[in-house]
């Protein structure tokens, strides 16, 4: 009972941290829900369900030392647990508090990102100082007030405990051991319970409230360490690998010919020319279609953007890969839809030997380079693009003198000119080229120089839409100065986001917010507006279609001057995927049934089970698995 007791209060104490974290939240997110789902409310009961789970977690080795401990060690155990307490509920604190900000940015409870981006501390902790001073300033607060009244009222005396015999305590362990396991699994059924039960509602805002942040934090670690894909893609369910590449290819309308690489095809230019174009992709951070008049956008955020949709090819109706930069950039730079798990650029697998625009157009005689403001080294960037055949990285770490460097990284004004430079020189020698310029201003805390931009009056200086504004402007400039050199008539250029700004939304899948602006201009460019449905890889495929050459590739979209382009759009939102086909969405989530919507209005409306769509999101998930685990993407 003494046991029992003990636990029994730290359980307590651990559930008090989490349902105030959650009810906060709940507060803080009411409006997002309150006229939609009516029982919102079994948030707290579901959600003590997942707390349960975290906290008897905790709590196994606390049992294991007071039961199983010979009576000897008994003051290591009372010092131990002290100390282990006080970093157990500290976490907790500085966790729950963390997710306030993490929420406020990816609209999720804290997950595999959250970890991820541990790896680079220099930016993010520069970010947070910038950003998050306040709720840095606050959790740190809570944890000394509440480490300063932990250590000064401590009164565990372990005395009682170990005064009753060895056997007693095997005996209270395997009672309290069961209860541990019960809380653990939270369920009698086949399976123990996971993030999947708190997915009650039809609200997504409703869903991450329920769940518990350290709980979600473990789980992504435990399941990226332990099982890696193999086990993510087991969660979405089972299909004949031969099945799913079939369902992919008729969804894509691209025939299977190569085992090896599965949709490599021959693709003949619509647009043959003897002396072909170089290639120029501008991959603009978090640039949402919501900031562009011409994508029925805001107006005043972009003028040149919507200026330079009148001389060239605008994609109206075009979606991003996902919500990370990672994603788009395997989108725009390889063709390829997101993979579950972790991006391309950071999978072992995909580090050399992966199709990208170089393996492609280096054997052409193209000179090819990443240009990038910031440290090439963030989300293995650097390793992946040299890895699959770029010849020339250029980074913050060459940038000579720079006339401003945010926390990102040098301004996107400096980069562009220094690209300038470096295209004018290969261009004087003769020599062709193909590049990606990843921008870097639009990130959070939104750096950009003094006196570039004429402010927006409604918006503080650093916000995303001023971001934007600045970033539209670097974009202007880098066109100015293409103009008055002579590469920019025998170049296409594509300016295209990697993936909107914070991606936020009740629906399951907030839709509208992947979908993002894309141009490409060029000398001999017709001016249009394409309407219809349309991925990165369309983008890609279609860039290299006006280059006026004949390729070989395996990209996943198609030029839109083909007839066998679909109207298809493949999204990643976390460990969630949507495909589109039309207005129709079929969305799978894992160890949850796969459902269908309408996308109307910017909102899904569940409708009536389309088996074949369902089946064929489920299809995508193993296909592009398989076709990265087997290195078929080539």
């Amino acid at each position: 009972m003494i046991v029992f007791k003990y636990l029994l209060k730290y359980y307590i104490y651990m559930i008090g941290i989490f349902f105030i974290g959650r009810l906060a939240l709940f507060a803080l997110y009411f409006d997002r829900f309150k006229d939609g789902d009516s029982e919102y409310w079994m948030s707290f009961i579901y959600g003590l369900r997942m707390d349960t789970i975290a906290a008897s977690i905790l709590l196994v080795i606390p049992l294991l030392l007071l039961t199983l401990t010979p009576k000897s060690f008994k003051n290591f155990v009372r010092i131990f647990l002290k100390y282990y307490f006080l970093v157990v509920l500290a976490t907790l604190i500085y966790i729950e508090n963390a997710t306030f900000p993490f929420f406020a940015q990816y609209d999720v409870r804290p997950n595999y990102l959250f970890v991820e981006y541990l790896e680079y501390p220099k930016e993010v902790f520069s970010m947070i100082l910038a950003d998050y001073m306040g709720e840095l300033v606050a959790a740190i607060f809570m944890i000394v007030l509440f480490s300063f009244v932990y250590l000064k009222n401590y009164k565990d005396d372990m005395a009682f405990i170990f005064k009753r015999s060895y056997i007693k305590r095997i005996f209270i362990f395997l009672n309290l051991g069961v209860m541990l396991f019960v809380g653990i699994r939270s369920s009698f059924g086949h399976r123990p319970a996971n993030n999947s039960d708190a997915m009650f509602s039809s609200n997504r805002v409703v869903n991450e409230i329920t769940k518990n942040s350290i709980y979600s934090i473990g789980t992504a670690i435990y399941t990226n360490n332990k099982f890696g894909a193999k086990k993510l893609i087991s969660q979405y369910g089972k299909m004949d690998e031969d099945e799913a590449l079939s369902r992919v290819s008729k969804l894509l309308n691209i025939d299977l010919k190569d085992k090896n690489s599965p949709f490599k095809r021959e693709v003949k230019s619509h647009f043959k020319k003897e002396d072909p174009k170089n290639l120029i992709i501008f991959l603009q951070e978090s640039l949402g279609a919501q900031f562009v008049k011409v994508t029925d956008g805001e107006d005043g955020i972009t003028p040149n953007l919507n200026r330079l949709s009148k001389d060239g090819l605008l994609f109206k109706n075009l979606y991003s890969n996902g919500t990370r930069s990672i994603r788009g950039i395997a989108g725009v730079v390889s063709g390829n839809f997101a993979i579950p798990g972790k991006g391309v650029l950071k999978r072992n697998k995909s580090q050399n030997d992966f199709f990208t625009i170089s393996s492609l157009l280096e054997p052409l005689g193209y000179h090819t380079m990443f240009i990038y403001g910031g440290e090439s080294r963030f989300d293995n960037m650097r390793g992946w693009f040299l890895g699959n055949g770029f010849d020339e990285i250029i980074d913050e770490p060459k940038f000579k003198d720079p006339q401003f460097v945010g926390t990102w990284g040098v301004c996107d004004e400096e980069v562009v000119k220094r690209a300038d430079r470096e295209f004018k020189k290969l261009y004087e020698k003769g020599e062709k080229f193909a590049s990606v310029i990843f921008s870097t201003s639009n990130h959070a805390p939104f750096d950009f120089p003094e006196d570039k931009i004429k402010l927006i009056e409604s918006e503080k200086k650093k916000s995303v839409k001023n971001a934007i504004k600045y970033a539209d402007f670097a974009i202007g400039e880098f066109i100015k100065l293409a103009k008055k050199s002579g590469y920019y008539k025998d170049s296409i250029i594509v300016v295209i986001a990697d993936h909107n700004v914070r991606v936020y939304g009740d629906d399951m899948v907030p839709v509208d917010m992947f979908h993002i602006p894309a141009i490409i201009l060029g000398s001999d460019i017709k001016p249009k507006v394409y309407e219809k449905l349309s991925t990165q890889p369309d983008v890609l495929a279609t860039a290299l279609d006006l280059m006026g050459l004949d390729l070989t590739y395996p990209i996943m979209g198609h030029s839109i001057y083909e007839d066998s382009k679909k109207e298809l759009s493949l999204m990643q939102f976390n460990s969630t995927y949507a495909l589109r086909v039309g207005d129709k969405v079929a969305i799978i989530r894992p160890n949850k049934k796969a459902q269908t919507f309408i996308y109307r209005d910017k909102h899904l409306i569940k409708t009536d089970s389309d088996e074949e769509l369902e089946k064929g999101v489920l299809a995508f998930v193993i296909a592009l698995d398989l076709i990265y685990n087997k290195k078929l993407y080539r």
